[in-house]
C-alpha cells in the first residue's frame, strides 16, 4: 500500500512545471527552454528529441516538464511517448493508452483521433498505444517521417520522450528526422564514461545535440535542474 502510495505522489511531482510554476525548479525548466531557443538561433527548433544514457535518469519527467514550459509560452505543443517499449507519458499525464503512436505508424489511425488534449492550454499529449514487437523499424519508418511533417502543420513544437541511448538504438534512429536532441543525466547516478559514451553514439548518428540537462543536483538542500550546452 505505502508504495502504491509512493508512486502517485511521484507523478504528482512529475508536473512540477504546472502544479507549483513559481517552485525554483519551474523556473529551471523555463531557463531550458530559453536556452534551447538560444541553441537553435540559426535554424527553427519544432521537433525534439529527449534521451538519457541509462534508464532512471529523469528523462521523462525532464521531458514533460519541458513539454509544459513551451505550452505557457504559448507554443502549440505536441508532447509525444516515442518510447514504444516502457511508455510512461499515459501515467504522467492520466489519460488512456489504447491508442496512441503506434497505432499510427501501422496506419491504423489518424493523429487527431488518437492526440489527448491535456487541461493546459496549449499542449497535446500522444501516448505510445499497444507495445508493438518491432520499435526500431517502426521509429525508422516512412511512415515515422510522415508523422512528423503532419503534426509540424498543426504543432509549433513536438517533443518526443525516447527510451535511453545504451539500451536500445531507437533514439538514434528517430534523432535523424528531428531538429535536435537533448540529452538527459542524472547527478551522483550518471558517470562520466556513461555520459561521454552517450554523447559520442549521438555524434556518430550525425545528429543535433543542443545540449544536456544535469537534473537531481543537490544545491541548498533542493534538487534543481541545470541545461549545458554543448
Amino acid at each position: 500500500m505505502a508504495r502504491k502510495k509512493q508512486n502517485v505522489n511521484t507523478r504528482a511531482r512529475n508536473l512540477v512545471t504546472k502544479e507549483n510554476p513559481k517552485s525554483p525548479i519551474a523556473e529551471q525548466f523555463r531557463t531550458i527552454r530559453t536556452n534551447l531557443q538560444f541553441a537553435s538561433v540559426d535554424a527553427d527548433l519544432q521537433t525534439m528529441v529527449v534521451t538519457s544514457p541509462n534508464p532512471s535518469e529523469g528523462k521523462s519527467v525532464t521531458t514533460a516538464n519541458t513539454a509544459v514550459v513551451f505550452a505557457q509560452q504559448g507554443k502549440k505543443t505536441l508532447l509525444v511517448d516515442a518510447d514504444l517499449r516502457k511508455p510512461t507519458i499515459h501515467y504522467t499525464f492520466r489519460v488512456p493508452n489504447t491508442a496512441g503512436l503506434s497505432n499510427y505508424l501501422i496506419g491504423a489511425q489518424r493523429i487527431e483521433d488518437i492526440v489527448n488534449p491535456t487541461d493546459l492550454n496549449k499542449l497535446d499529449v500522444l501516448t505510445c498505444g499497444p507495445i508493438p514487437p518491432n520499435p526500431s523499424e517502426l521509429l525508422g519508418s516512412k511512415k515515422m517521417q510522415e508523422f512528423i511533417e503532419e503534426a509540424k502543420q498543426t504543432y509549433d513544437m513536438i517533443i518526443f520522450d525516447t527510451p535511453p541511448v545504451h539500451a536500445v538504438t531507437d533514439s538514434q534512429v528517430l534523432s535523424n528526422f528531428v531538429d535536435g536532441v537533448l540529452l538527459v543525466v542524472r547527478s551522483k547516478q550518471t558517470d562520466k564514461e556513461s555520459a561521454l559514451k552517450a554523447k559520442e553514439q549521438l555524434e556518430q548518428s550525425q545528429v543535433n545535440l543542443l545540449g544536456v540537462v544535469l537534473n537531481d543536483q543537490d544545491v541548498k538542500s533542493s534538487n534543481y535542474y541545470y541545461y549545458y550546452g554543448q
